[in-house]
Formats: structure tokens, sequence, C-alpha cells
């Protein structure tokens, strides 16, 4: 499928990878092309094209944000009209939140006219996006929101890039649960100094 990734920071270049390897074409939508911008090194490395956010976002069906939680509102201003596109909400906003809301997907779904929004790709690090396995095991992802064909589309990337399962967390209103779920894990790696090569994985009995 065609993926525009906006935010080629660790999170999105991780992902803009991994997905270009799994055989899905891949374009950056950045704030200014004409200037320097975090991950461009990647970009031109992996030759992805890149291009201003607005025309980024006309150019694919999934456009996946993965920049600081406190620009979403910003960015889905600027992604023109994505009626009938899947966004995937990749940020987290548990240290600073978008301005009036409580999480990113609520500031993409308030500032665009798209309504296939999810959250997905925030619960680990950039480390376990390129390369979900240890030991012979998978980690596992998590997606939350109303849409179908959005958690469908996440679902499936998720295991295209080495996801064992992505588990459905809820609706829209479990927005801000999984941010906090994010959180255990940033807990973990950084406050509790375990390292950033952690993750998580849902065991069944």
């Amino acid at each position: 499928m065609n993926i525009t990734i906006i935010g080629s920071g660790n999170v999105g270049g991780a992902l803009a990878i991994g997905f270009r390897k799994e055989g899905h074409s891949v374009i950056l939508g950045v704030k200014d092309p004409a200037i320097p911008f975090k991950g461009k090194d990647i970009a031109l490395e992996y030759n992805f094209p890149f291009y201003a956010i607005s025309e980024a976002a006309q150019k694919s069906e999934v456009i996946v944000i993965a920049a600081p939680a406190h620009f979403a509102h910003d960015i889905a201003q600027k992604l023109g009209d994505v009626k009938g596109k899947v966004i995937i909400d990749t940020m987290n906003a548990v240290m600073k939140k978008p301005a009036n809301y409580a999480n990113a997907s609520e500031a993409i779904l308030d500032n665009c006219n798209c309504t296939d929004v999810v959250k997905c790709f925030n619960t680990t690090g950039a480390e376990n996006m390129a390369n979900p396995h240890y030991n012979g095991v998978s980690l596992d992802m998590f997606v939350a929101g109303d849409s179908t064909k959005g958690k469908q589309i996440a679902m499936q990337l998720a295991k295209d890039i080495g996801f064992e399962n992505c588990y459905d967390f809820g609706g829209n209103d479990k927005f801000s649960a999984l941010e906090n779920f994010a959180f255990a894990w940033i807990n973990l790696a950084m406050m509790q100094k375990m390292g950033r090569n952690i993750g998580f994985k849902l065991l069944k009995r």
C-alpha cells in the first residue's frame, strides 16, 4: 500500500524502513522540504521521496503521524482533504499534550476531515519497531480507535514488520489508555533505567 509518514525521527524512520522492506511504497511528509529536517539522512540513504505535509498527505491512502504529540493539531490542520484515508497516530501526549486535548488522536480527529483515525505503534521504542524479535519470541503491538478499516490496516502493518500480534485495545475512548500504557514502557526503559531493549508480550494460559 501507499504510505505517507509525517515525522522522520527515530520512530518514523524505523517504520518507514520497515514498511519499505515489506514492499510498501513510502514517502515522507515534512514541514519544509527546502530546509534540513530530522531524518533527511534516512530519506537520502533509502531514497524516500519527501514533500510538504499537505502534498504528501494527498499521495497516499495511509498516513502515519510520528511527530511530537504537542504538534498533533497543527499537523492535522495542514493535511488538507483526507476524507476516506486512514490516519495512524503513533504519538504519546504523556509528557506534553496538544493544547486543549487529552491525547494526540483526539487532536487529529478534531482538526481534519478524516474519521478513520487509530492509535498504534506508540507503546514501545524505535528499536523495537526496527526489530521486535527477542530470542525467538516476537513482541506484540496494540491498536485503539473506532475505525474498523483503520484497525485492520494498522494490525496488518504491525504484523508485516514483525510483531506477532496486534491486539484491539478498544475504541476512541481508549486513546488515552493506550498512551498511558506507553508511559509504562517509558517508565521502565528510561526512569527505571532498564534500557530501551525491552518490550511487551501478552501471554494466554
